[in-house]
């Protein structure tokens, strides 16, 4: 399925996930088969909300690198990955404004495209990832300021 490498205090893991059933994971962790279980957590619900299309942004603006959490000091929105998994794309930059419900990115998790919605209005102050990354469980993506 997937493989992640992970560095661990200095120590390098390289982590293959090869089959999900239930709340149960099967994983190859340096050549050793671990099943471990992980916590249940319910997508969150979003009713569905008219918008005007979004205007497609230029390509020359993305981020190029991941951006340093500048408001990780604890103002603005953390925008926090639900679920392991892959960034497929990224619809806002840092300093554009959102509301809440507007589309910030997509990833694929668990065989899955999700898309991670905007909890709060307000500007991106802040993106830690880039199209492609491998981001876990809790990664703080998007700050909204």
């Amino acid at each position: 399925m997937k493989k992640f490498k992970f560095t661990i205090s200095g120590k390098p893991y390289e982590v293959e996930v090869q089959d999900i059933e239930g709340n149960i994971a099967t994983v190859n962790v340096n050549g050793t088969d671990y099943k471990v279980e992980m916590e249940e957590q319910a997508a969150p619900v979003v009713a569905p909300v008219a918008r005007p299309a979004a205007k497609p942004a230029a390509a020359s603006s993305a981020p190029s690198t991941p951006r340093p959490a500048a408001a990780a000091s604890g103002s603005g929105y953390k925008m926090a990955a639900p679920l392991p998994g892959t960034i497929m794309q990224i619809f806002v930059h840092q300093g554009d404004s959102v509301k809440k419900g507007d589309k910030l990115l997509m990833y694929e998790a668990m065989k899955m495209e999700n898309n991670l919605l905007a909890e709060a209005d307000g500007t991106i102050t802040a993106i830690n990832c880039r199209q492609g990354d491998n981001v876990l469980q809790g990664d703080v993506l998007i700050i909204i300021g």
